[in-house]
C-alpha cells in the first residue's frame, strides 16, 4: 500500500525515500532494456519512471501497439521486468508526455477527428504549438478510451497487487507550452465556460460591468475576449488566471477518474509542473501558481516539479532550495516535495559542446534536495536512446516519432549508447552516502530557524499578457524575481534554514517573515501582513513596496497600517546613477548604486537605514508597529553581509546555524526525526577549498574541517 502522511511516501506503512531513473522502453532496444536497469540500480535507483506516449501506442484510433519494432513497445514486460529487479515504477501515460515527441505525444488522428480541440488565441490566432483544449469533450472522451486502455497494464501491477507501480503521473506540463508561447486557449468551449464561471463569481450585472459586452452572446465575447480592451485588460488578468486554475483542476480530476476507473486506485496521482527556464528558477512562470488547485484538491495527490538548473553554483543552488520552498508553501500539510524531472546530466541539450555541468553539481542537487524534505527524485533523463520510425511516416523530414532525430537524450547520464557521462559518477556518489542512511532520511524534516520566505501564488500570474494594462502587470511581478533571489541567497549565504508560507491563503503563524514583494498586493493579504506585524511579528520586505493591488488599482493598507508614507519608485536610467547612502542602523553602508528604488516622505513612525544619495530623502526604513517590526527595502540591495545581519538583527531574527568560513558560497542544513537522530549536509558552491567551522547557537558543532573544492557532506551529527 502507498500512502501519503505528514510529508512521508509511505509504502507498507514504511516511510521511503524514491529514487527513480526515467527509462524510455520505446527508444530503447528491447535487448538493451536490462543493461540500462541494471546500470539505473548501480547509480542507487531504487525505482523506475517511464512515459507511456499515446502516439505510438495507438497510431490510428482503435488499432494499439504495445509490441512495436522488436517488441521495444511492450509495456507490460518492460514494468516486469523493472519488478524482476526488485524496483519500483512510476506510470507517466499522459494524455500529453512532452518528451520531445511530436504532437507532444497525441496522436496524428486525435487532431484531425477534434479540429475544435485545437486552441484559437490572441486575436483569434491558431495556437503554434501542437496543444489542445484539454477540456473540450471530444478530446475529453478521446483521453478517457486512452486511459480504458493502457490503465489496465499499470492496474494488474499496482504495488498492492503485488507489483512494482507505486504512483501514476496524470498529464505532463500542463499548460506549458502556452505559458511560454503567450498563447492561452481562447476556444469557444473555454469561452463559453469563462462566462459562465464570470457570471456566476460576480453576478450578471456586475459582471456587465467588469466586462463591458455581452458575455451570452458567442460572437461577441470572442472578439472582445481574444483581443481585450485595455478598460478590462487588468480584470482579465485576474480572471483568466483564477479560471483556468480552477478549469485545470477539473480536468485532473477526469484523468484521475478514468483511471480509477479502470482500475487504478490507492497510489499517488502526481501533477508534473513546469519550473524552470533558461537554467535558473524564475525563467518562466512557474506551474506552482497555475497548478496548485489541481494538487491540493483532494487527497491522495502530489506535486512533482521539474528542475533544469544550469549546475549547482551560487545562483542556482539557492534557486533549488527556493524550488522546494516555494512547493512546501501551497502544499497541503500531508504532501512532501517531488522532482519528476530532476536534470543531473550534463545539460548539454542542444550537442554543442559549449555546456557541461560537473558530476559535483548532480551530487550536491541531490543532497541538498533530500536535505530538504524531497522525498522522490526521479533522474530525468537517466538513459538516452534511439528514436523509432513511425508507423506511417508523415513526410516531415525525418518520419520518427520524436523531433530530436535519431538519436535521444544525448545529455543523460547514460548516452544512447550505453556509455556513462561523469555526470553518472556524481549520481553514485550520492547514493552512496545515501542508501547507509535512507531510512532516516525518508523519516526526517529540515530543521527551521524561526522565519518562513512569504509566497504569494498570485505574483506568478506572468503567464499571458495582450495591451499594456495586462503587460504592464506582468512586467511589475516578473520585476519581483530578481529581489526574490537575492533575498533567498542572502538568508542562505547567512546560515538560515526555512520554509515557505503561502500568505495569500493561509494564517500566518511564523514569528517572522521574509518577502519579496512588488509593488502589487491585494488589500487582504495587506491588512493580513498588517494586522500580523502589529500584533508581534516581524518582517522583512524587499524589492518594492506594495501600493497597488492585483489589477493595479491604488491600495496602502499596509503602509498606512505601519505609519509611513510613500514616495514616488525612482529607477536608474542613461546619464542618471541612481544611489543610495547608508543611515541609522545601516550606517556604516557605503554609497550603492541600484537600478529601483522607491521612496519614503519623512515620517515620525520610522526611522530611514538608505537614502537616495542625491536628495537625502529615505529609500529604506525600519518601523516599530504595535509589538511588531518592519524593515523595507523597497529595492534589490547587493549582497553586503553585514548588512542583512544588520537587518536581521534589529529584527531579532538570527540563524541557529553558522559558519566562520572567511567567504561565503556554503550552503548548509539540518534534518531531524521524532527519535533526535539528526543529518547534516553542507555544500561548497565554489571551486576553492575552504576551512569551515559549524557553531549551532554559538557553540562548536563540528571542524575545523576541510571542503574540497565544489564538495559536499552528508553525515550524522
Amino acid at each position: 500500500m502507498v500512502e501519503v502522511k505528514q510529508r512521508r511516501i509511505l509504502i507498507d506503512g514504511k516511510p521511503r525515500i524514491i529514487l527513480a531513473g526515467e527509462l524510455h522502453y520505446f527508444r530503447l532496444a528491447r535487448k538493451d532494456w536490462r543493461d540500462r536497469i541494471r546500470k539505473a540500480i548501480d547509480a542507487g535507483c531504487n525505482a523506475i519512471a517511464a512515459y507511456s506516449p499515446w502516439l505510438i501506442h495507438e497510431p490510428q484510433e482503435g488499432q494499439f501497439d504495445f509490441e512495436g519494432p522488436g517488441g521495444q513497445y511492450d509495456l507490460a514486460e518492460f514494468i516486469d521486468l523493472v519488478h524482476a529487479h526488485k524496483l519500483w515504477f512510476i506510470a507517466r501515460p499522459g494524455p500529453f508526455v512532452m518528451a520531445e515527441m511530436k504532437n507532444e505525444g497525441i496522436p496524428y488522428w486525435v487532431y484531425d477527428k477534434h479540429p475544435d480541440a485545437v486552441p484559437i488565441t490572441w486575436d483569434g490566432e491558431r495556437a503554434r504549438s501542437h496543444t489542445l483544449d484539454f477540456m473540450n469533450p471530444g478530446f475529453l472522451e478521446t483521453s478517457r478510451r486512452w486511459y480504458a486502455r493502457i490503465m489496465p497494464i499499470f492496474a494488474e501491477r499496482l504495488q498492492q497487487n503485488g507489483g512494482p507501480v507505486i504512483g501514476c503521473q496524470l498529464d505532463n506540463e500542463i499548460g506549458m507550452l502556452s505559458w511560454v508561447n503567450n498563447q492561452p486557449e481562447l476556444t469557444e468551449v473555454s469561452l463559453c465556460a469563462f462566462s459562465e464561471w464570470i457570471i456566476a463569481r460576480y453576478g450578471a450585472e456586475a459582471a456587465v460591468d467588469r466586462y463591458p459586452f455581452d458575455l451570452y452572446d458567442p460572437a461577441e465575447r470572442a472578439v472582445h475576449l481574444r483581443s481585450p480592451g485595455e478598460g478590462y485588460g487588468a480584470a482579465f488578468h485576474r480572471d483568466w488566471g483564477d479560471f483556468a486554475r480552477t478549469r485545470t483542476a477539473r480536468y485532473i480530476a477526469a484523468l484521475r477518474g478514468f483511471a480509477e476507473e479502470n482500475g487504478v486506485k490507492d497510489i499517488p496521482f502526481i501533477v508534473n509542473i513546469h519550473g524552470t527556464g533558461g537554467g535558473r528558477l524564475y525563467g518562466l512562470p512557474i506551474g506552482i501558481s497555475q497548478l496548485y488547485e489541481s494538487y491540493t484538491q483532494a487527497e491522495g495527490y502530489l506535486s512533482g516539479s521539474d528542475h533544469y538548473f544550469d549546475g549547482f553554483s551560487r545562483e542556482t543552488g539557492p534557486d533549488l532550495y527556493l524550488m522546494h520552498t516555494m512547493m512546501e508553501a501551497v502544499h497541503r500539510p500531508e504532501q512532501p516535495s517531488t522532482s519528476m524531472e530532476f536534470s543531473v546530466g550534463s545539460q548539454d541539450y542542444g550537442e554543442t559542446g559549449g555546456q557541461r555541468d560537473d558530476s559535483a553539481s548532480a551530487e550536491m542537487k541531490i543532497l541538498m534536495s533530500l536535505a530538504q524534505g524531497c522525498r522522490l527524485l526521479n533522474y530525468y533523463l537517466l538513459s538516452g536512446g534511439r528514436n523509432p520510425m513511425m508507423a506511417e511516416a508523415e513526410g516531415d523530414g525525418n518520419g520518427r516519432i520524436a523531433t530530436t532525430g535519431e538519436r535521444h537524450g544525448f545529455a543523460a547520464p547514460i548516452n544512447p549508447e550505453g556509455g556513462l557521462d561523469p555526470t553518472y559518477f556524481g549520481i553514485q556518489r550520492a547514493s552512496r552516502v545515501i542508501l547507509p542512511l535512507a531510512d532516516k532520511l525518508a523519516d526526517m524534516d529540515e530543521e527551521r530557524d524561526p522565519i518562513a520566505l512569504g509566497f504569494v501564488p498570485d505574483w506568478w500570474k506572468a503567464d499571458y499578457r495582450y495591451g499594456e494594462a495586462m503587460t504592464g502587470l506582468v512586467r511589475e511581478l516578473e520585476d519581483m524575481r530578481e529581489p526574490l533571489a537575492r533575498l533567498t541567497r542572502s538568508m542562505l549565504f547567512l546560515g538560515f534554514r526555512f520554509g515557505g508560507l503561502d500568505i495569500q491563503h493561509q494564517p500566518i503563524d511564523a514569528p517572522a517573515l521574509a518577502i519579496a514583494s512588488p509593488e502589487l498586493m491585494d488589500e487582504h493579504i495587506q491588512q493580513k501582513l498588517a494586522d500580523w506585524v502589529r500584533g508581534g511579528g516581524r518582517l522583512l520586505i524587499m524589492g518594492a513596496f506594495p501600493n497597488r493591488d492585483m489589477e493595479g488599482r491604488p491600495c496602502t493598507v499596509l503602509a498606512d497600517a505601519l505609519g509611513l508614507r510613500l514616495a514616488e519608485t525612482r529607477r536608474n536610467e542613461h546619464g542618471y546613477h541612481l544611489s543610495t547612502q547608508g543611515a541609522g542602523i545601516l550606517d556604516f553602508e557605503p554609497e550603492v548604486r541600484v537600478w529601483r528604488a522607491g521612496g519614503f516622505l519623512p515620517t515620525s513612525e520610522g526611522q530611514p537605514i538608505l537614502r537616495f544619495a542625491d536628495t537625502g530623502a529615505p529609500c529604506a526604513m525600519a518601523v516599530q508597529a504595535g509589538s511588531g517590526r518592519c524593515v523595507a527595502v523597497p529595492t534589490v540591495y547587493p549582497w553586503h553581509k553585514a548588512a542583512y545581519e544588520a537587518i536581521f538583527d534589529w529584527l531579532g531574527v538570527r540563524p541557529g546555524l553558522t559558519s566562520d568560513c572567511s567567504y561565503d558560497g556554503v550552503m548548509h542544513t539540518t534534518m531531524r526525526n521524532a527519535r533526535g537522530e539528526r543529518v547534516l549536509v553542507v555544500c561548497n558552491l565554489d571551486a576553492e577549498e575552504k576551512v569551515i567551522t559549524l557553531r549551532e547557537r554559538g557553540e562548536t558543532l563540528l571542524g575545523p574541517f576541510t571542503l574540497a573544492s565544489r564538495g559536499v557532506i552528508l553525515r550524522e551529527i
